[in-house]
Formats: C-alpha cells, structure tokens, sequence
C-alpha cells in the first residue's frame, strides 16, 4: 500500500474509533465503561468490565485495555481483561473469543469464517460478545485449561474460585 495510502486508512480508521467511542458514551453496553488511554491516541482504549450479575463475577471490577491495530476495521483489536479467572482469558489477560480471530478460514478448523473478525464488528458488537462469553464459556476451546476442566468437573469449585476473583477486584478498586 502506497503511503498516501496508508495515511488514508489510518484516518478512516481513528475517524471510525472515535464515532465508536462517542457512540459508546452515548449510548454504554451495560457492564462496561470505556475511554482513551491517553486523549492524542485513539488505538489504546482502558476497559473497566463490571461482572454481570447472575455470574460468579457479579460485583466484580475488572480493568482492561483495547488495543486496535491501524488497519481497524479490517483487522481485529486485542481485548485483555487483568486478574480475570475465565477459561476463555489466558494468564496475561488477554481474551480468547472468535471475533478477535483474524478474518479468514481457520486453519486448525475448530471455527468458521463467519464466526472470525468481521469489519462490521464494532467495539460494542465485542464487549457484548464478551459478556456472553463471561456468562456461557466455551470449555471446548479454552486458554485456561485448570479454569475449563474445572468448570466442566466440579462447578461449585469454579464458581468459589471466580468469585474470589471478583472479591479480589474489589478490593484493588
């Protein structure tokens, strides 16, 4: 791509980002609030995620950063959620959910190119895809193994232990 280009992508993208952001403060998802990490870039976004209720999480406040890549929306951001238990978010935090796959066919097979990055996702279309996975995990393709075998084995243990995680969080406000 020429730099003209480039320039022409990056503009489109930090436009989209910050109508998206507006939009967002206008109009929230419930359990999630978010703004730019630093107010001159509109690629790094903090995340406070609020667990949803009727979840072990219920209570909890966990932070969390986006960060989108110049070529949003053709390329997905990634999403990490801190000191969060889930068996779909890895120990650094980042989370393990289908949209934040990059666009195309899955080359192991496990997911479609449907269930992949879309342009037309927004970071709305995301964080509500996140709490439905915080709700519904999906155990078959975890990034937390001890979190999805306890989850599938013994559910009171893992509800104990994410509760924890949002006792924790509480305490770190």
């Amino acid at each position: 791509m020429s730099s003209a280009g480039s320039s022409q992508t990056t503009t489109l993208s930090k436009n989209l980002l910050m109508k998206q952001l507006k939009d967002l403060n206008k109009n929230p998802v419930a359990g999630f609030s978010a703004g730019l990490t630093d107010e001159s870039d509109p690629y790094k976004w903090d995340i406070t995620m609020f667990g949803p209720n009727d979840t072990p999480y219920e209570g909890g406040f966990f932070r969390g950063e986006m960060q989108f890549p110049q070529t949003y929306p053709c390329d997905p951001p990634t999403l990490k959620i801190f000191d969060f238990w889930h068996p779909n978010v890895f120990a650094d935090g980042s989370v393990c959910i289908s949209i934040l796959h990059a666009p195309g066919e899955d080359v192991t097979g496990y997911e479609s190119a449907s269930e992949r990055w879309l342009p037309v996702h927004t970071v709305e279309s995301i964080l509500l895809s996140v709490i439905s996975m915080i709700a519904d995990p999906n155990v078959d393709s975890p990034a937390n193994i001890d979190a999805a075998k306890l989850y599938r084995e013994d559910r009171a243990t893992f509800k104990k232990k994410a509760q924890r995680c949002a006792q924790r969080s509480q305490e770190n406000m």
